[in-house]
């Protein structure tokens, strides 16, 4: 009875392997004949039924014990069996029309703040480093913008930050459909909460969860706003800096971030939300604040709105938003251009029509020089 079970697991052990090859059949079938008729009967049905097997397992039975060489290929076969994987460029450069065009937003306001539109090309001046240019491109549509908010959530908007979400959210719901946003949140240190979007609710839901606490990071955020802002996709950016410009807790330093602001093609709008002058739970940082964020806005052809009672904080975002898509466009080639990397002022001046009141222009006041 051994014997048998011995041989019936030879068997099934040369089966189970048949798909390397039967060279140990021929070993089966020889122990075979050394044995009793019976013993050879059974091998014998146990043969065929293996047999039977590898049939069903699509191994012909001719290539078993010999192993054909493959026929050889035609050239042409190869080539076309051989498949090419090319991998597309990750990155493609941006196409630059024109490196020399220096490009200007405006904005014109009569004596009671509001927002002068309907002025035509022949009312602007543009004046680099003294000398008038020729104003070579004029737009004045509502074209798609990217804006980056720097929310604070500092301690010290302690009983002010609610009214400041409500200003967000009031100025998203005035946005267009193909305008992007993102948005940054500071106390001790900024967080970039949401990257570029065009769905403003996703930052909406981030906003509602936002506590304050902490000291202030004011110009660290300011500083990685900037940042951030090369990566919109559309040719018009601005910054939106909510806050009580108070900083106590940066990296960076003030000359940094005029540095950047100026370096950058970027418009901040600031809205300062200040204790009353005649108040004295105001720190040195954030009596420092105001003239903080108005230069900074000044600088990049911004606006700073200073803001006493945060109940006004919903109408002074609207406003801002309503003015980034009523600005005038203005585009020249500098005459004078010389590629030392300089700073080069700005001034637009502004020749209106017979019969308006003074008005107010707002643009940037300088750009850095090419090297090459």
């Amino acid at each position: 009875m051994r014997t048998v079970l011995e041989f019936h697991c030879n068997v099934i052990g040369v089966i189970v392997r048949a798909h390397r090859g039967l060279e140990r059949w021929p070993v089966v079938l020889e122990r075979a004949a050394s044995m009793s008729a019976p013993y050879a009967r059974r091998v014998s049905q146990l043969g065929g039924a293996s047999l039977a097997l590898l049939c069903l397992l699509g191994m012909p039975g001719g290539r078993v014990l010999a192993k054909e060489k493959p026929a050889p290929q035609d050239p042409g076969d190869r080539e076309a069996s051989r498949i090419t994987v090319r991998k597309s460029p990750i990155h493609i450069p941006p196409i630059q029309v024109d490196v020399n065009m220096v490009v200007v937003n405006v904005t014109v306001t009569d004596p009671f703040d509001r927002i002068v539109t309907g002025l035509e090309q022949g009312s602007f001046q543009v004046f680099d480093e003294k000398v008038e240019q020729k104003i070579v491109a004029f737009s004045t549509e509502d074209a798609p913008i990217s804006v980056g908010l720097v929310f604070d959530s500092s301690g010290s908007m302690g009983d002010k930050i609610e009214k400041s979400k409500e200003a967000a959210l009031q100025f998203f719901k005035t946005s267009n459909p193909q305008d992007e946003f993102m948005l940054i949140n500071f106390n001790e240190r900024p967080s970039l909460i949401a990257s570029f979007t065009s769905r403003y609710e996703n930052l909406q839901d981030s906003l509602l969860f936002v506590k304050s606490g902490g000291k202030t990071a004011l110009l660290d955020a300011i500083y990685l706003g900037l940042s951030e802002m090369k990566k919109g996709s559309t040719n018009r950016k601005a910054l939106l800096v909510i806050s009580d410009g108070g900083d106590n807790h940066s990296r960076y330093t003030e000359s940094d971030i005029k540095r950047a602001v100026r370096e950058s093609n970027v418009q901040i709008y600031t809205v300062g939300i200040f204790e009353p002058l005649a108040s004295r739970t105001r720190t040195p940082e954030e009596a420092g604040g105001p003239s903080l964020l108005a230069e900074l806005a000044e600088v990049s052809g911004g606006r700073m709105f200073a803001v006493e009672d945060p109940n006004e904080l919903p109408d002074i975002a609207e406003k801002i938003s309503i003015e980034l898509r009523n600005q005038y466009v203005l585009g020249y080639r500098p005459s004078n251009l010389v590629r030392d990397g300089r700073w080069r002022r700005i001034r637009v001046k502004l020749n209106p029509p017979k019969g308006l009141p003074p008005l107010q222009v707002y643009a940037r006041t300088g750009y850095y020089a090419p090297t090459q």
